[in-house]
């Protein structure tokens, strides 16, 4: 990517920023039952966060496929992060394919909603991670 290091921890922290208002995005729709919407800002909350690693970490970000792949690649393989949160990240990736463009599928709340937390919490270790990395 060729990025100066000092352009590269802005972007990080924009992509931080960006998670963290697309989850509130998500709280709005989960309080509305809007569950569809629920499962998009969930995806885009995570996939927000899982760029700030990527950035973080030097990796180049290119499709939302490429970042999955490259979270199971760098992250999961490696113990860093464990199977769960890649799986997580991938169910919520169908979710969120599912609700934008399967019009035979409805994304129902039992779909969507024990995945809130396991989320929040994946993007808060992810955001641990990266804090540390600065250290």
């Amino acid at each position: 990517m060729g990025l100066k290091e000092q352009d590269r921890r802005v972007l990080v922290i924009l992509e931080l920023e960006k998670s963290d208002k697309t989850f509130a995005q998500m709280q709005a729709m989960l309080s509305n039952q809007i569950w569809e919407l629920v499962a998009n800002r969930l995806y885009y909350s995570l996939f927000h966060a899982v760029t700030a690693l990527l950035l973080n970490d030097h990796h180049e970000v290119g499709t939302h496929r490429g970042a999955v792949n490259m979270f199971h690649l760098y992250y999961v393989k490696t113990g860093i992060f464990t199977k769960e949160d890649g799986r997580l990240y991938s169910q919520l990736q169908s979710l969120r394919e599912d609700g934008d463009y399967n019009c035979s599928i409805d994304v129902e709340k039992e779909d969507v909603e024990p995945k809130v937390e396991p989320t929040r919490l994946l993007i808060s270790r992810i955001k641990t991670y990266i804090q540390q990395g600065e250290g």
